[in-house]
């Protein structure tokens, strides 16, 4: 979540200035200095994205609800249907997640959104079916799996101590299963844990079957580096990334933890984040959506990146410690949204859509608006290269 200073009664001011390829992801501790260079064998050198149409959502309520917040977006090939949960804080109405149809006109040369509806409101409860109480949620990742069930994340709140996390809710909100943290992403002390507003952002699955009974992957992240792993000798925020196989019996594993390199943050720019990813069918690659803003206004990069053999971080104490031993995640920028000419918002979800007619893949990315009258609820349409399609659609 990115608040914006003097626009919502939400925000606060800136200060300006899954195991049988465990041996190939669980990483080595190789002694090559940050940043890692780029092998572009290594990736998928066929993924290219055309920016298609900009749309803006002008409904500003929905069942007595108040749109807005819409921080993560995932669709379901199966049933035709867009998740986008709102990152409320059960200040406004309680947490909850919407159903949404995105309709395409494909009628012309180029595919417009026709229309985005929202269609049902799920409202999130504990595990006992009780709402969240005010304040003590901030949810921003959402990812449907196999099993017809909903992974959230929340970045926590770390002013009064609410720890982050990553849990399964059933499609009809109710918390199912709770996803182990490893202690040092916990706010135990002022000294470790995700820093305030800086939580888990970005989730994605990896689920090579629809099978429910069959194991996947799940990846999470925070939108900046642990408070022990931040210095000011940094010249990005090193961030902590969380590789989880989950299982039809027994507990979620965690299999490993890797340093995603965050792009620099620019001169004038007061907020810089990992904000989204999205697993590739392609074993071990993601994209990964940066977002910044600042005077000049918002910006948005998107990457492609992947494991490799990064290094694994979880026995690592500080990372700005043992940094020039530590080889990150391998990342290559995709695109620039800078780059398409219209303004952008805060654009924090990303998913990959349908398949358009000419059998090239959608990818559809949202804003959350921080409920601001002076923001909009921005849906972008994108297009992977058709020669990249069948790398990425399932």
């Amino acid at each position: 979540m990115l608040l914006f200073l003097g626009r919502s009664p939400r925000i606060l001011t800136f200060t300006i200035a899954c195991f049988f390829s465990l041996l190939l992801l669980s990483g080595c501790t190789n002694v090559t200095p940050q940043p890692a260079p780029t092998n572009p064998r290594t990736f998928l050198s066929n993924l290219t994205v055309e920016f298609l149409d900009e749309y803006h959502i002008l409904d500003t309520s929905f069942q007595d609800t108040k749109i807005g917040g819409l921080s993560a977006i995932n669709y379901d090939p199966r049933r035709g249907v867009f998740y986008a949960l709102s990152d409320d804080r059960s200040n406004f109405d309680p947490a909850r997640f919407y159903e949404l149809s995105i309709k395409l006109d494909e009628a012309g040369v180029i595919p417009q959104i026709e229309s985005v509806n929202f269609e049902k409101i799920v409202t999130l409860t504990d595990a006992e079916g009780n709402s969240f109480s005010r304040g003590t949620i901030d949810p921003e990742g959402l990812s449907l799996s196999p099993r017809n069930s909903l992974f959230i994340a929340s970045e926590g709140v770390t002013k009064q101590q609410i720890n982050p996390f990553v849990k399964e809710f059933n499609l009809n909100g109710q918390e199912i299963d709770n996803l182990r943290i490893p202690e040092r992403f916990l706010p135990l002390s002022d000294e470790q844990g995700v820093q305030d507003n800086l939580g888990f952002e970005a989730l994605s699955l990896s689920t090579p079957s629809i099978a429910p009974e069959d194991p996947f992957r799940l990846f999470v992240a925070p939108e900046s580096s642990l408070t022990q792993d931040n210095s000011p000798e940094n010249i990005s925020q090193p961030i902590r990334f969380l590789h989880y196989v989950i299982n039809p019996i027994g507990n979620p594993v965690l299999i490993g933890e890797h340093l995603y390199p965050l792009e620099p943050t620019p001169e004038g720019v007061v907020a810089n984040g990992l904000v989204e990813l999205i697993a590739l069918p392609k074993e071990g690659y993601l994209l990964s959506l940066e977002r910044t803003y600042g005077l000049g206004g918002a910006g948005a990069k998107l990457f492609q990146t992947t494991i490799g053999n990064a290094t694994d971080t979880s026995r690592i104490e500080s990372i700005p410690e043992l940094a020039d031993t530590i080889t990150p995640m391998q990342k290559t920028l995709l695109f620039d949204l800078r780059t398409i000419g219209i303004g952008l918002d805060n654009l924090e979800g990303m998913t990959l859509g349908p398949k358009l007619a000419d059998g090239s893949q959608s990818l559809v990315l949202i804003s959350d608006n921080n409920f601001s009258e002076n923001q909009v609820n921005q849906v972008l349409l994108f297009r992977l290269s058709k020669s990249a399609a069948n790398s990425t659609s399932k």
